[in-house]
C-alpha cells in the first residue's frame, strides 16, 4: 500500500468511533456484554406498559408507570452514588446486577403464571428502578480505572451509541415478538441476557474507593451536594443539560404533531413512530461516525456547540412544523432530518460531559456525581414534558418546539460569554 493510500485509510478511519479503549479487557468485557444486556433490557420496557394496557385498558395507569419509575431513579440515584463512594464498586455492582437479574425474574414468573395484577407489575417496575438507579452510577464511576483519562469521549461515546441502538432495535423487536412470545418469553429474555453483564462484573478486580467517603447515608449525600456546589465547571455541566432538555425537548408534542401536523392517525401511526425513532438514530449515526471526539482538546467548549446544534435543529423543526400545511411531507422530512440532527448532537454533547464529570471529580465523589447526573438525566426530559405541554396548549407546537430551540441556542451563547473557564475547559488539563 503506498504512502497515498495509507493515508487515506488512516483519514477514513478517523470518521469512524474511536474503538482504542476496546483494547483494555475489563471495559471490552463490560462493553460487549452490554451490547446483549441491553436488547433484553429494552425488551422490558416494551412488554411492560404493553401488559399493564392489556389488563387494565387505561392509558392513565400507563402512565403511572412515569412515576413507579422516576421516584426509585431519584431517591436511589442519590443514596446510590453515596453508596459507591463508600464500599468497593466491583462489589456494589455484582449486588446491584443480581437485584437486576432478580427483578426480571419477577417480571418473567407474574407474566408466567398470568396473575393479572398491575400493582404488582409497577411494584417490581420500581424495584427494578431502584437497582438500576445504583448500578448505573456504581458502572460510569469506574471507567477512570479502566482506561486513560483522554480516552473517556471514545469510551463515553461507545457507550452511548450500544444504548442508542438498543433504544430502536428493542421496541422494534419487542413490539413484533409481544403477538408471537407473550410477555413471559419477553421478561426471560431480559433475566437471561444480564448473565452476561455479571460475567463481565464478576471478572473485575476489587475496586475500592480512592479516599474516605463515611456512611452512606444523607450526610453523605449533602456532602456530595456541597462538593458540587463548590465546583463551578461541574454545576455548568449539569446546567447545560437542563437548559437543553427543558426547553429543547419537545417529546411530548410527538402525538399532536404527528396527528395535527402531518395527518397521522390520532391512535399512533407510521409517523408518530418515525418521530420517536429519529431522536435514537441520530444518536446512533453521532456514535458510529464520532472517530473525531477523541482529537477533540476542548471539551467545554465541544459542550457548548453539541447543545447548541441540538437547540439549532429544534428550533428548524419548529419551522418545519409550522410549514406542514404548506407541504406536509416535504415538513414531515424536515423534521424527521433535524431530529436525527439533534440526536447525534445530544448523543456528542452526552459523551463530552460525561467525560467532563468524570475526568473533574475526585474518586472519592465520584460516585455521588453520577448520582446527581442520573437524576438530572432523568429528571430533565420529564420537566420537559410539563413545559411543552403547557405552552403548546397556549402557543401551539410549532412555536413551542421552534421558541424552545432558540432559548437553547441563546442559553449557550450566555454561558459561553459568561463563563470563559468552562468554554476553555480541557479534560487534559484537569
Amino acid at each position: 500500500m503506498s504512502d497515498a493510500e495509507t493515508r487515506l485509510v488512516d483519514r477514513l478511519r478517523g470518521l469512524f468511533a474511536d474503538t482504542r479503549p476496546l483494547a483494555a479487557a475489563d471495559f471490552r468485557r463490560l462493553w460487549t456484554a452490554n451490547i446483549v444486556t441491553v436488547i433484553g433490557a429494552q425488551l422490558t420496557v416494551v412488554a411492560v406498559p404493553a401488559q399493564i394496557y392489556a389488563i387494565t385498558g387505561s392509558s392513565a395507569m400507563v402512565g403511572l408507570t412515569g412515576v413507579f419509575g422516576l421516584v426509585p431513579l431519584v431517591v436511589m440515584g442519590l443514596w446510590g452514588g453515596a453508596l459507591a463512594d463508600a464500599m468497593d464498586r466491583r462489589r456494589l455492582l455484582e449486588i446491584t446486577t443480581l437485584g437486576l437479574i432478580a427483578t426480571s425474574a419477577m417480571f418473567w414468573v407474574q407474566a408466567a403464571l398470568d396473575l393479572g395484577n398491575v400493582w404488582l407489575l409497577l411494584g417490581i417496575f420500581a424495584l427494578q428502578q431502584a437497582f438500576f438507579a445504583v448500578n448505573q452510577p456504581t458502572r460510569t464511576a469506574i471507567l477512570p480505572k479502566l482506561i486513560p483519562a483522554e480516552q473517556l469521549p471514545a469510551a463515553n461515546t461507545l457507550n452511548m451509541t450500544v444504548l442508542s441502538a438498543g433504544a430502536i432495535a428493542g421496541p422494534l423487536v419487542g413490539g413484533a415478538l409481544i403477538p408471537v412470545l407473550g410477555y413471559s418469553w419477553l421478561y426471560l429474555i431480559d433475566t437471561i441476557t444480564l448473565m452476561a453483564t455479571l460475567y463481565a462484573v464478576w471478572r473485575l478486580e476489587p475496586m475500592p474507593v480512592d479516599g474516605k467517603a463515611g456512611a452512606p447515608g444523607l450526610r453523605s449525600v449533602i456532602d456530595g451536594l456541597s462538593y458540587l456546589g463548590g465546583h463551578k465547571i461541574l454545576m455548568l455541566s449539569f446546567a447545560v443539560d437542563l437548559i437543553a432538555m427543558i426547553f429543547g425537548m419537545p417529546r411530548a408534542l410527538f402525538p399532536e404533531i404527528a396527528h395535527v401536523n402531518f395527518g397521522g392517525p390520532v391512535e399512533g401511526g407510521a409517523e408518530f413512530a418515525l418521530l420517536y425513532a429519529a431522536m435514537p438514530v441520530g444518536a446512533v449515526l453521532g456514535g458510529v461516525f464520532g472517530g473525531w471526539v477523541s482529537r477533540v482538546h476542548r471539551q467545554g467548549a465541544a459542550v457548548l456547540w453539541a447543545v447548541a446544534a441540538w437547540g439549532g435543529s429544534m428550533a428548524l423543526m419548529g419551522v418545519a412544523v409550522g410549514l406542514s400545511s404548506w407541504q406536509t411531507r416535504t415538513a414531515l422530512g424536515v423534521a424527521l432530518g433535524m431530529l436525527v440532527i439533534g440526536g447525534g448532537a445530544d448523543m456528542i454533547s452526552s459523551a463530552f460531559r460525561q467525560s467532563i464529570l468524570l475526568s473533574a471529580t475526585d474518586d472519592a465523589v465520584r460516585g455521588r456525581m453520577q448520582g446527581v447526573f442520573i437524576v438530572v438525566v432523568a429528571g430533565g426530559p420529564r420537566l420537559a414534558d410539563v413545559v411543552h405541554g403547557a405552552a403548546s396548549d397556549v402557543i401551539g407546537p410549532a412555536w413551542t418546539t421552534g421558541g424552545g430551540g432558540l432559548l437553547v441556542v441563546g442559553g449557550m451563547v450566555l454561558i459561553a460569554l459568561a463563563f470563559p473557564a468552562f468554554r476553555s475547559f480541557s479534560i487534559a488539563k484537569s
